[in-house]
């Protein structure tokens, strides 16, 4: 399933035309981008919601739900995922993502305050965005809800972290990533998704000790294995070097929160709590005992809970950030 530049995507697109309220965002490099809009159209917020790796917007629908009533809500696909466009594979990085979010606030948010909720790969765009564009936050960009995600070093320890080491050392890691472009197309062909391997894989990877139910599992298997293999080796390497940590005291300028989960094997909880300390004063951080890198699916009420307070407090900051905002 080759990739081709441009708007040309080797994504399965979901089936069905869009749903109401969407519409599309055209970034610089010709990308389109697939962008929802939901709740009170007057209402003075705005949250943006940015998803994870191999997932979709869909995966914020439970928060979307919780939100709705108080604030305008905005969630979109990130490029080569869910409804969006792809291009060339070197334009999958985490930079990019952080200025395809700014392009996402340009032009569907042009006014008005708004709070970032990411998740994961989202959380990292957040951190993008606020590195590349650090006079939207305390202006703009009014609050931020950093969800299971890492500004860095996720792969500075254990047996990856030593053989990606040891192929730095010896200038073997941009041979290996082009590798494994190379060997996707053919592996992705041959593919079969819903397998009873691939939610055994689920289910240790993305969920906790207790918070897997066997509907949790199959609902995040099905929405991860829509996304090609092509588009996740792209990607997988932008995780390597993932380092984000220059941008937190500017994230320090709004109220943030880090929802960490306690057994959480991609983006484990001391990266949150990591989080949180170099964000300072401004951040809350709420720990999820249990819970897995799925965690706003299985503890809703919870993830919930810590965003809406996140949305208490940036009212509670007062009119003055609504008006700067504006």
């Amino acid at each position: 399933m080759p990739t081709a530049p441009g708007n040309a995507s080797p994504v399965p697109r979901q089936p069905g035309p869009p749903p109401p309220g969407s519409r599309t965002v055209r970034t610089d490099d010709g990308v389109d981008l697939h962008v929802e809009v939901d709740g009170r159209a007057d209402a003075p917020l705005t949250v943006v919601f940015s998803h994870g790796f191999t997932a979709r917007l869909g995966e914020w629908d439970l928060q979307r739900d919780a939100v709705r009533d108080r604030a305008r809500v905005v969630l979109w696909d990130q490029r080569g995922h869910g409804r969006s466009g792809w291009a060339d594979p070197r334009s999958a990085t985490i930079d990019r993502t952080g200025r395809d979010l700014a392009q996402v606030l340009d032009a569907v948010v042009p006014r008005g305050p708004v709070v970032l909720a990411g998740h994961s790969m989202g959380g990292m765009t957040v951190m993008a965005l606020a590195r590349q564009r650090p006079e939207l936050f305390g202006s703009r960009v009014v609050g931020a809800f950093l969800l299971a995600t890492s500004a860095g070093g996720l792969v500075a320890s254990g047996l990856l972290g030593t053989v990606v080491g040891l192929m730095r050392r010896l200038r073997l890691l941009p041979l290996y990533l082009w590798w494994l472009r190379l060997l996707a197309p053919t592996l992705e062909r041959f593919r079969r998704r819903g397998t009873r391997i691939g939610r055994h894989y689920m289910r240790r990877y993305l969920f906790g000790r207790d918070d897997a139910t066997p509907e949790a599992v199959r609902l995040v298997q099905d929405m991860l294995e829509e996304t090609p293999l092509p588009i996740t080796m792209a990607f997988y390497g932008t995780f390597l070097d993932h380092d984000e940590t220059a941008s937190l005291p500017v994230l320090g300028r709004v109220p943030v929160t880090v929802v960490a989960a306690e057994y959480d094997r991609l983006t484990p909880a001391a990266h949150g709590r990591r989080l949180a300390e170099l964000i300072g004063d401004g951040a809350e951080l709420v720990v999820v005992p249990g819970a897995g890198h799925s965690v706003n699916l299985t503890r809703t009420a919870v993830v919930d809970r810590a965003l809406l307070d996140l949305l208490d407090r940036v009212e509670a900051a007062g009119p003055d950030a609504a008006r700067q905002a504006g």
